[in-house]
């Protein structure tokens, strides 16, 4: 079955990133909807077979009739038994795939997010991968089992007026009170779903930024206002959500009154029908038997109804990220083979989002293939910043980035990032082994290459000592290891691959004077024909450069030779 039709109409309507997976598996929901029908025509035959008991079995004695009864009403029994567990299985499938389709290709935006678009902390985006669940559980779970049934009302009203008569009145008049329950609150459910929504989002924030730097929370004595931050989210998040359950509960206990009301309905005029011989015992039997067939489809819709408000929150969140723009060129952009390592800013100004002034003012640079740069300046003067901005992070909202004389923006970023050997100034090590965070899985991170670079990082002095070594499994952010430890992974994981360029911030800010000195010297020879770009407060890295850039205030106040420059600098002519 070709597939590219739909899933081309489906890009061309809304929210692609949802509607191509279900479209994938159509063919699942098709056997799900045929084995929904079944169940609905086979939940006929059990009223059905009441009524031909009461009305031609007990007056004609007729047990051999009723042998045969028995028997055809275990048959279908099984069958709507095997149905049953068939429909939960393929709704389980058809969930498990939508799961993993859209949760894939939720991940891949995420890391392909553009940084000055992003939106919220790292506990609401958390939050937001999670309402992944409300999404799978409304598309993938009984709600398709409860839009099937709705059709089977008639089918099932229309037996009851067969058999009754007017009997069909009070299930009649009863449904459009359930589905005025569920339409006069659904405005109301919609505004607590996006609260309710808004409010765990909060707490899930709170919480992850704690856990995330839980020792940093306990060395400077912010317990207390964590705590109390928590308790207010949780307060808040409990009184929208107990609003929006409440809401939801209205319109259920609508549903399951009415059904209660139709089915009394039913036996009280039942009664007087039967007193007057219009209809059997049987017959009557029969119709409050349906009856709670043609309530029950509308007690589903309105639990849906209660279901609807939160999913429609939840994918409005999902799909403004989901619109939000990556980073890198709208095409196939470039993806060279090597670099060269040429490095210019022309021109270049850049804001942080949300930042009163430019980090950057009027920056132009020019760095040769090979040409090994460090970058000086106060703390706030954007050096970290160039280094960003270089990477391909961030887009200048003025002038060009190039490397290599193609702006960093026509570059496809996994690509461009795999010739820049970067080494932080956060030196963020992800939970696995050391090997791991060394190699990254890339193809050029093999055993020789990682103990290679660390050798040069200084890794293996401490690594080379431990039993487990490189497969020594590392908590979240690196917890365990001193910062010194951290940054000699970092080093080593910007070495591997000899990449052409190499962007250092602050690599040896927490290692003491003879680690440093030691790391210089196993540097120097490694540095040799490659682009640098060393962004640096200590004078003592300065070994590894020829050219020094000052920056203060977003600007270049001094370029050229280390020298000269460290010469004016200890004279007190640049700042």
């Amino acid at each position: 079955m070709n597939d590219q039709p739909l899933i081309a109409a489906a890009r061309e309507r809304f929210a692609p990133w949802l509607i191509e997976p279900m479209l994938r598996n159509r063919a699942i929901y098709v056997k799900v909807a045929i084995a929904a029908t079944m169940i609905n025509l086979f939940a006929l035959i059990s009223s059905l077979f009441t009524m031909t008991v009461y009305d031609r079995v007990i007056p004609n004695d007729a047990s051999s009739s009723l042998v045969g009864l028995t028997i055809g009403l275990v048959i279908v029994l099984i069958f709507d038994f095997v149905l049953r567990l068939l429909r939960v299985y393929f709704v389980d499938v058809a969930g498990a795939n939508i799961d993993h389709d859209v949760g894939d290709t939720l991940f891949a935006k995420l890391l392909a997010l553009r940084l000055d678009k992003r939106k919220g902390s790292t506990g609401t985006l958390t939050g937001l991968m999670r309402e992944l669940e409300t999404l799978r559980d409304f598309f993938a779970s009984a709600t398709l089992s409860a839009i099937i049934d709705v059709p089977f009302i008639l089918i099932t009203l229309s037996v009851i007026a067969a058999l009754g008569g007017i009997l069909v009145l009070p299930p009649l008049l009863m449904i459009p009170v359930v589905v005025l329950a569920g339409m006069l609150t659904n405005p109301a459910l919609d505004r607590l779903s996006a609260k309710s929504l808004g409010d765990g989002l909060v707490k899930q924030s709170v919480l992850i930024e704690t856990i995330g730097s839980l020792e940093t929370v306990k060395a400077i004595g912010a317990g207390p206002m964590q705590r109390d931050r928590w308790r207010k989210a949780l307060v808040k998040h409990s009184h929208s959500s107990l609003g929006q359950r409440l809401t939801a509960s209205i319109a259920v206990t609508v549903a399951n009154s009415a059904n209660t009301i139709a089915y009394c309905g039913i036996i009280i005029l039942g009664v007087g029908l039967l007193r007057d011989h219009v209809i059997t015992t049987g017959a009557l039997l029969a119709c409050s038997i349906l009856c709670g067939r043609a309530i029950a489809p509308l007690a589903q819709i309105a639990t849906l109804l209660s279901r609807l408000s939160a999913t429609r929150i939840a994918y409005r969140q999902i799909n403004t990220l989901m619109e939000t723009p990556d980073e890198g060129p709208a095409g196939e952009g470039l993806m060279p083979t090597k670099i060269d390592g040429r490095v210019e800013m022309r021109n270049v100004a850049f804001r942080y989002p949300g930042a009163p002034e430019n980090a950057l003012n009027g920056i132009n640079l020019s760095i040769a293939p090979g040409e090994r740069v460090g970058f000086l300046g106060r703390v706030g003067s954007g050096k970290s910043t160039i280094a960003r901005l270089v990477l391909g992070l961030y887009e200048p909202q003025e002038g060009v980035v190039l490397i290599d004389g193609a702006d960093v923006r026509q570059y496809q970023p996994h690509q461009i990032r795999s010739f820049i050997g970067a080494a932080m100034q956060d030196n963020v090590l992800m939970a696995g082994s050391v090997r791991d965070n060394i190699c990254l899985a890339r193809d050029a991170g093999d055993q020789d290459e990682m103990l290679r670079a660390a050798e040069i990082s200084g890794t293996h002095r401490f690594m080379g000592q431990i039993v487990n070594g490189y497969d020594m499994r590392l908590a979240d952010r690196g917890e365990g290891l001193s910062g010194g430890q951290r940054q000699s992974i970092s080093i080593a994981r910007a070495l591997v691959g000899n990449p052409q360029i190499l962007l250092f911030d602050e690599p040896s800010s927490a290692m003491d004077a003879q680690t440093e000195a030691d790391l210089i010297n196993r540097l120097q020879p490694e540095v040799a024909g490659r682009t640098v770009l060393l962004i640096t407060h200590r004078t003592s890295l300065l070994r590894l450069v020829d050219r020094v850039i000052v920056l203060d205030q977003g600007k270049i106040v001094a370029d050229g030779p280390r020298d000269a420059i460290l010469q004016r600098l200890s004279g007190g002519k640049a700042a």
